[in-house]
């Protein structure tokens, strides 16, 4: 009874250094873990993604240069990229909208998400994790 916490943290440990590997992918299922919103006047503040009516989840479709709420969330929102770029493994992507610049930065390989939403005066910045939408 001993080994089962111990196989179990092997188990977490090992699913943890797996890599959401993105290759040949077009498009991603997304979420995010950790933001930070920050104030021109240099306070910054930890938030739930839910507390600044973000979405659970969103799908990026490279080819359609969109990014988009699920289905399921029953939102239906999108914004389009202007510029969608891969370069050395890394997604490169970025609009503008409602006065606001959006980039999003996705490694390939581990499916890693860094985005930064500013507007004068106000950036958020997130960090979560894609995987492949279509598996």
């Amino acid at each position: 009874m001993k080994t089962m916490p111990i196989v179990c943290a092997g188990l977490l440990a090992s699913g943890m250094a797996l890599a959401e590997n993105l290759e040949d992918a077009d498009r991603f299922l997304c979420a995010a873990v950790q933001v930070q919103i920050c104030f021109e006047t240099g306070e910054c503040f930890a938030a739930a993604p839910w507390e600044l009516s973000m979405p659970d989840f969103v799908v990026i479709d490279t080819k359609k240069k969109s990014v988009s709420t699920t289905k399921a969330s029953g939102e239906n929102r999108a914004s389009i990229f202007s510029t969608v770029e891969k370069v050395d493994g890394t997604f490169f992507l970025q609009g503008v909208e409602s006065q606001r610049l959006f980039s999003f930065v996705i490694e390939e390989l581990t499916g890693h998400m860094t985005i930064a939403v500013v507007r004068d005066g106000i950036s958020v910045n997130v960090f979560g994790a894609c995987t492949d939408a279509d598996l």
